[in-house]
């Protein structure tokens, strides 16, 4: 971003409105509401100072706490990451982190995805091992996309598929994160 500054000129007016000509009222009303304004436009700078450090730290946490994804990037390599994380690795609040990370984008040589997307929930495989839901969506989209049109996986029949896995999830989990995947029930999913 480019760095802001205030015209040398609304300070040469400044300068010379509170200087000799102090004594006129005009010019005092004058020297006061330029003040008010260069004022307004250093809290404005610093304002925007603050939000660029703030975006800039998130993120670099972020980075930091997804290393192996943007080394690789490999989506299964993605962490459980929520926003209590970056929180306390920042310093700053839950909800300063939400408002950083909606609606803001980071581009990588993966493609440009919203700082949203970085962050999931977590779920413990049967080895103990944390694993984000990513993961386990990634391997519920594969197996729907292999299956057999004419005989489609049932819900139940991929939370068997899960469990074998390691992936200990209830069947009405996996239906929830199909649904995520805007992916229709298996007898919708039938073809002739």
């Amino acid at each position: 971003m480019p760095e802001l500054r205030i015209n040398e000129s609304y300070l040469d007016m400044l300068r010379s409105l509170s200087g000799f000509n102090a004594r006129n009222k005009s010019s005092k009303e004058a020297a006061l509401f330029v003040k008010q304004k260069l004022e307004s436009a250093r809290w404005f700078m610093d304002a925007l100072k603050q939000r660029q450090h703030t975006l800039l730290s998130t993120m670099l946490e972020i980075i930091d706490f997804q290393k192996e994804y943007f080394q690789e990037g490999d989506e299964t390599r993605l962490k459980p990451m929520i926003l209590k994380d970056i929180a306390e690795r920042t310093g700053l609040d839950i909800s300063t982190v939400s408002r950083v990370s909606n609606s803001k984008y980071i581009q990588t040589h993966f493609g440009v995805y919203p700082l949203k997307y970085f962050f999931s929930e977590a779920m413990q495989k049967d080895t103990g091992e944390e694993v984000s839901t990513r993961e386990i969506k990634k391997i519920l989209r594969e197996c729907i996309e292999n299956e057999d049109k004419r005989h489609p996986v049932t819900d139940e029949r991929l939370t068997e598929i899960l469990r074998e896995k390691s992936y200990n999830i209830a069947r009405r989990t996996v239906a929830k994160y199909r649904e995520q995947l805007d992916i229709p029930v298996a007898r919708l999913r039938k073809e002739l």
